[in-house]
């Protein structure tokens, strides 16, 4: 399906409209006059094919300048952000950041390093598989651990930070600001009203 950042568009808007789960993790929608970023299997109501376009990960989306959806939240697709069918040292690379290589203190010199190359041709790699860089997939991977601990846990908006990979306090609530437009303690709120309210709210 794949090869560099050449997603058949043809292919991806026929998944996406049919919501077909095979797809799920294999690229992300992003909804031009929403700013969001989908996944395939979204339950909203596709949007017009003339709105759309596709990224094979979801930092790739964030660097465009998209936020994730709240309704089918990009950061439970599976394999997120690994991409299947990426160059094998890419895939490698992701994992390593999938498993916190850069969450403790490591640079993008080191990861490169443990691949056998240089960080500059570990970057440009990465901007051609990934479409972005090392630091943003692996900064996008620790909003989205924090995503999920924050809707899916009561834990405290401290222990997530450290929990998720982040440094401090600060830099998570900044990244995490910058991905979803609003603090983690909003998030929460609004999950917990619509809980409450038992309604369908997208966002």
């Amino acid at each position: 399906m794949r090869e560099g950042l050449s997603l058949d568009w043809s292919r991806c808007n026929r998944a996406r409209v049919a919501r077909d789960a095979r797809f799920d993790g294999w690229f992300f929608t992003g909804v031009l006059t929403t700013r969001i970023y989908c996944r395939p299997t979204c339950p909203v109501k596709p949007a017009k094919s003339r709105n759309v376009v596709f990224f094979p990960t979801a930092a790739a989306a964030e660097r465009a300048g998209f936020r994730p959806c709240l309704r089918c939240r990009p950061e439970t697709a599976p394999g997120t952000p690994a991409w299947h069918g990426a160059a094998a040292t890419v895939s490698r690379a992701l994992r390593l950041i999938e498993r916190g290589f850069l969450d403790d203190g490591k640079s993008v010199e080191a990861l490169a390093d443990t691949l056998g190359m240089t960080a500059r041709h570990l970057r440009r790699l990465f901007c051609r598989h990934a479409g972005a860089s090392p630091t943003a997939v692996a900064t996008t991977r620790r909003v989205q651990r924090a995503k999920a601990l924050v809707d899916e846990t009561p834990m405290p908006m401290a222990a997530i930070a450290f929990a998720a990979g982040f440094a401090s306090i600060r830099r998570f609530n900044a990244a995490f600001r910058a991905v979803y437009r609003r603090p983690p303690s909003a998030i929460r709120r609004a999950r917990r009203r619509r809980e409450t309210a038992g309604d369908g709210t997208r966002r």
